[in-house]
């Protein structure tokens, strides 16, 4: 991916190595949510995350990591994505008339506290619309390439842009829509819902890759391999699998590999916003 000569964001906000004191208490409502989402989401075990907070009693500080060099390298790659995230959603946004609103991207190791609750990093990265930020540990990227099997620099920006995508349904009243759809419904259905709101945050990654090619070519050979690689590796059905033995397609909260991989390359293929509504698809 051709990004070293791209223009930097001013909206990363590094909060590595800041102190967080006191247990990792999870409270009910959005950060519950997240936390369980992204749980299934990486293959984790929910009440693992769960457990570690949920009343008033301090613990040990969350262990904190200094920067090192290659986070320092990535910062620099991560706060270019970004920049390119903002330049190309502010063109598509301004050709229907609306303004765009740049979300904020926070670099954190060990735990953070968010407008969504508190998360560890083994979570991995989300997406707060409380707040309007994304949260990143730059480890994950680690985890990326050697756990989940998806190297490559391309597969790390489809991370940031897939959660930019969630941040565009905030702004376009999606998630909020579809949150109090997900209220009234079971929670099967609540799942299936969220199911199409990840396949469609994962089309708007790929229309943000098709319109930043156009406008500036910043794709390399083989980056498009890599973020549909990325986007089969973290499919439910594949971390299901990996982690339980088993897939279990009713707790799917994000879509299947062939899913993800299928919505992904049809926003990239149209680098159209319209071509992206999961909502309406009779088939996933």
């Amino acid at each position: 991916m051709r990004w070293q000569m791209g223009r930097r964001s001013d909206n990363i906000e590094d909060r590595r190595g800041a102190s967080l004191g006191g247990g990792l208490a999870v409270g009910g409502g959005i950060g519950t949510i997240i936390l369980l989402l992204l749980a299934v989401f990486f293959g984790l075990d929910p009440s693992v995350l769960l457990q570690q907070g949920g009343d008033s009693t301090p613990g040990p500080p969350a262990e904190q990591r200094a920067p090192s060099t290659a986070d320092d390298n990535l910062r620099d790659f991560v706060s270019v994505v970004l920049a390119d995230t903002e330049d190309t959603w502010k063109d598509i946004f301004s050709k229907s008339n609306k303004r765009y609103q740049e979300p904020k991207l926070v670099l954190f190791s060990g735990a953070i506290q968010s407008a969504c609750g508190m998360a560890q990093a083994a979570v991995g990265p989300f997406y707060c619309p409380a707040d309007r930020k994304v949260y990143i540990d730059l480890s994950f990227y680690r985890d990326l390439r050697d756990k989940i099997g998806a190297p490559g620099d391309f597969a790390q920006a489809y991370v940031i842009a897939h959660e930019v995508g969630h941040h565009v349904q905030n702004l376009l009243g999606i998630a909020e829509r579809i949150q109090q759809a997900q209220s009234r419904r079971s929670k099967a259905e609540g799942n299936a819902l969220q199911v199409r709101m990840e396949l469609q945050a994962d089309c708007l990654a790929g229309v943000w890759a098709a319109n930043a090619q156009r406008a500036r070519q910043i794709l390399e050979s083989g980056d498009i391999e890599e973020g549909l690689n990325a986007a089969a590796a973290i499919g439910d059905d594949r971390l299901q699998r990996q982690s339980m033995g088993r897939v279990v397609p009713e707790s799917f909260t994000h879509g299947s590999s062939a899913q993800r991989v299928r919505w992904f390359k049809r926003g990239i293929d149209s680098g159209n916003l319209g071509q992206c509504d999961t909502f309406a698809a009779a088939k996933l």
